[in-house]
């Protein structure tokens, strides 16, 4: 057997080699391919609203489930009663049962107009140059929830 400049300068065992690089390349592109995906999953977290940090969601979601709590009390105490109520009337008569008028910052008020009602939470502004927005979220007898301007 005639041994070639080249093997003896790689000192490598032919083919072996080849095929173990092959595999080496095969595991790190499929690396690269698995922390993209990670990367792009964990860049792109979800939020609620548009232009909201991820981190509001929790704030959120929370907000949406007690303007369901107060449109389903206004909605009882009008099948009740006939008229539509404030929240602290809704509150003292045992129509709603929240602890607090108020979650993270959002406080919710109720407008009547006869058998029609509205709930509105709304955040203070957020500082200046702030890129956090705070939506403002209402409810009506429709039961569902939307943003206003």
């Amino acid at each position: 057997m005639r041994t070639t400049r080249h093997n003896i300068l790689a000192g490598c065992r032919g083919g072996e080699d080849n095929q173990l690089m092959r595999a080496l390349v095969g595991i790190l592109v499929a690396c690269a391919l698995l922390f993209g995906v990670y990367e792009y999953y964990l860049k792109k977290m979800p939020t609620t609203d548009v232009g909201t940090a991820p981190t509001q969601a929790i704030s959120l979601t929370g907000v949406r489930a007690d303007l369901l709590q107060i449109a389903q009390a206004e909605r009882g105490y009008i099948a009740q009663n006939g008229r539509c109520a404030s929240l602290d009337e809704l509150t003292s008569s045992n129509s709603l049962s929240m602890s607090r008028p108020e979650r993270d910052g959002y406080s919710y008020s109720v407008e009547c107009s006869g058998g029609d009602f509205s709930v509105t939470a709304r955040h203070a502004p957020a500082a200046a140059g702030s890129p956090i927005r705070y939506p403002t979220l209402a409810i009506d007898q429709n039961m569902q929830v939307r943003e206003v301007n």
